[in-house]
């Protein structure tokens, strides 16, 4: 239980906190002279924001990159859940968990409370659309005591403390939450740094809070610049008007100076999606033509500069359980002859997309674009900004995507991924593919608590996916981030969750 002296010093602080906080596009810089501007960080990141940073959209990493907000659990060096607003927690019985809160603060001053994570997670349940970590999952929450919350799922959820790790389950304080369902980080998160201002999709300003439980980060601040062109964040991080940018293109990559160039192995994989609710790619033949046609090993050296490996599956390198327990795929449809292409798609324009917030990908697209064309398919480009286009994607708009996903992202388990993005109820189902084999493979990979046999129906799951030629798997990036000299501290994530911590500064 909380003890009187700290409900007390949490209701004194409460005041002056709320009467300081800024709202959305207001507020100033942080600064506070020239020694405080020394001690910010200048940040480039490549995905302007969809949803003015709200946790229930692609968004949420951003909270996390910038170390903004927390969720009960976090991610370990190792992919295991360790604790964060949570410091322990316990399984009761197969569908209830219980987990014991920190004495926190939200940066508005007010207290983390285990009602707090009640109201935080029934907003993440009620969102529209729901966020992809919760694409499997029923989740209820109930405050034993102020300390105490218990966690109860429809069905046994071995994994539920990595799932509570997800951006998208951060936990804000109540004034975050609108009534029509919005979530706004502004000020709101638990987190280091405290979002001061957001402007639009172009920049944000962040101030340290040193009311963070954990200590007080060696950076008075952030200052956040979104720019979508790769080779343009390369620039800034190469004229010194940037401190950090992310994805660095590999185009550019050999161009920096070997001290600012640092390679991640990254659990991040290329693929060519296509969209088996309608257009040419509801017949087998045709995408198993496709799937013939393209040669995602042809990319490696061509577009990614040697800054990736080919394909072997959904998950690469840095998932190295996966290439050990690799099922082969059997069931697959006969593919089309290139005669057959030209026949059935007879007038039809196959409709492929990507976009530019990773620079390679409209290149990639590019050669995908001749490999489909010899195959007999008539092929047209639609090339945009994410932002501009995920509704589309959604909505089956496209035949095919050029796509990059970093599949262990929202949970830092494998099955959240296969759920969201191939289940036939996935949120993030962008082939819109509808095949009970593979739910029922996802699912008995989900029921699984043990994790070597977990491990093993992934892959079964995996096999699955693979045989309906929904997604081509193309290459397995490695990301390159930008450093400045005389910045320590970055963390370099595979899982791309992490990147300002509170050892970030500039010496």
């Amino acid at each position: 239980m909380r003890t009187a002296p700290r409900r007390l010093l949490a209701a004194l602080a409460l005041t002056p906190f709320l009467a300081g906080c800024f709202a959305q596009g207001s507020g100033g810089t942080g600064g506070g002279g020239a020694a405080e501007a020394e001690g910010r960080l200048r940040v480039a990141l490549a995905v302007p924001p969809v949803k003015a940073l709200s946790p229930y959209s692609n968004d949420a990493t951003v909270l996390s990159k910038l170390a903004v907000a927390e969720g009960l659990t976090a991610l370990d060096a190792q992919g295991a859940a360790a604790p964060a607003l949570a410091t322990s927690w316990k399984r009761d019985t197969a569908t209830t968990w219980t987990f014991q809160l920190r004495e926190a603060t939200f940066q508005d001053g007010s207290p983390v409370t285990a009602q707090s994570v009640v109201t935080a997670l029934a907003h993440a349940n009620r969102a529209t659309p729901k966020p992809r970590v919760l694409s499997d999952v029923e989740l209820a929450a109930l405050a034993v005591d102020a300390d105490t919350v218990r966690l109860t799922t429809k069905n046994a959820d071995p994994v539920l403390p990595l799932r509570l790790a997800s951006p998208a389950l951060a936990i804000l304080s109540a004034k975050a939450y609108a009534a029509d369902g919005g979530a706004s980080p502004v000020g709101t998160g638990t987190g280091p740094f405290r979002i001061t201002r957001l402007t639009g999709k172009t920049k944000a300003t962040l101030d340290r809070y040193d009311g963070y439980w954990g200590g007080k980060a060696k950076s008075t601040g952030i200052d956040v610049t979104w720019i979508a062109d790769g080779t343009a964040r390369a620039n800034a991080l190469r004229s010194g008007t940037v401190d950090i940018a992310e994805w660095i293109p590999t185009a550019q990559a050999k161009l920096l100076d070997e001290g600012t160039r640092h390679e991640v192995p990254s659990v991040r994989t290329d693929s060519l999606i296509l969209n088996t609710g309608g257009g040419l790619f509801t017949d087998p033949a045709l995408r198993a033509a496709a799937r013939q046609a393209v040669d995602g090993s042809a990319l490696v050296d061509s577009v990614f500069s040697g800054y990736a490996d080919p394909a072997r599956g959904l998950f690469g390198p840095a998932v190295p359980w996966a290439a050990t327990q690799r099922v082969a795929v059997t069931g697959r449809a006969t593919a089309a002859t290139t005669d057959q292409v030209k026949a059935k798609a007879a007038g039809k324009t196959l409709r492929l997309a990507t976009y530019t917030n990773r620079a390679e990908l409209p290149e990639a697209a590019t050669v995908l674009q001749q490999q489909l064309e010899k195959a007999g398919f008539a092929v047209e480009q639609d090339v945009r900004e994410y932002t501009q286009m995920e509704a589309d994607l959604l909505a089956g708009t496209y035949d095919a995507l050029v796509f990059s996903r970093v599949t262990l992202l929202d949970t830092g388990d494998a099955v959240a991924y296969l759920a969201s993005d191939f289940a036939g109820t996935g949120v993030y189902n962008i082939a819109a593919l509808k095949d009970a084999s593979v739910d029922q493979a996802i699912r008995a990979a989900a029921e699984e608590s043990d994790t070597a046999k977990r491990q093993q129906k992934i892959m079964r799951a995996e096999a699955d996916i693979l045989r309906t030629d929904a997604v081509v798997p193309l290459v397995h990036e490695k990301v390159v981030q930008g450093i400045a000299a005389g910045v320590e501290g970055v963390t370099l994530d595979p899982r791309e969750r992490a990147l300002i911590a509170l050892d970030t500064h500039r010496e």
